[in-house]
Parts: structure tokens; C-alpha cells; sequence
């Protein structure tokens, strides 16, 4: 079963759901601003995707942090940096077995899932 990490009230995630549910694909949801997201995890992705990919360096968090907060060098700080601020973390992350994806583009989702089982 599919997994999207993400925040409820993102915009960006409300296209995802839609995408999903007009698919009849499964998945849950993990909302990491209320339950966050534990190192392991995010160390995975980090690893997978380069830490680099992760952050959303576009949103108003971003903005709001300091030039020594935003001078991530390495995954150790930026793991750090996301676990403290959840809505740094770019959306949604999509996971699931041989997949992961981050931020919402339809193409590459439907590359992705076409293995996918639409329940």
C-alpha cells in the first residue's frame, strides 16, 4: 500500500488526494505536522533522493529561518532542520514498495504507479 507524507491543508496535496482517489488507488496518509516524521525516515528518503530534494525552499518556512538555518551543508543538518521544521519538508512524499516520490507532478506519478493495484 502506497504512503503520502504530507500536510492536510496543502494545496498541493488536495491535487494529490484528488489524483489518487480518481484512480481508485489506496494509500495513507501521514500528516507530519501534527505527527511529524522520526530521523530513520527521513534519512531513508535522504538517501534515496539526496536531502537536497527535500527541502521546499520555496515556502514561507524557508523564508522565515535564519542564514546560519539555511546554510545546510549536509544530511545530518538537514534531517535536524526538517524534524524541527515539519513544513520544510517538500509535499507530498509518496512511498511504497520501488517507490518514492516527492512533490506532485501527474506524469511522473502515473509512470510510477502504473503497477499499482486500483482497489
Amino acid at each position: 500500500m502506497l504512503r503520502i507524507y504530507g500536510i492536510k491543508q496543502c494545496s498541493t496535496m488536495q491535487k494529490a488526494f484528488a489524483w489518487l482517489d480518481a484512480r481508485n488507488i489506496a494509500y495513507t496518509f501521514h500528516d507530519y505536522k501534527k505527527a511529524g516524521v522520526e530521523a530513520q525516515t527521513l534519512r531513508a528518503w535522504s538517501d534515496a533522493l539526496g536531502w537536497q530534494r527535500l527541502i521546499n525552499t520555496r515556502g514561507t518556512t524557508w523564508r522565515k529561518l535564519n542564514d546560519d538555518q539555511r546554510a545546510v551543508s549536509d544530511a545530518v543538518a538537514a534531517i535536524a532542520l526538517m524534524q524541527a521544521h515539519t513544513s520544510l519538508i517538500k509535499r507530498p512524499i509518496l512511498e511504497g514498495e520501488g517507490v518514492l516520490l516527492t512533490g506532485f507532478d501527474e506524469s511522473a506519478w502515473a509512470d510510477a504507479l502504473k503497477g499499482f493495484s486500483h482497489d
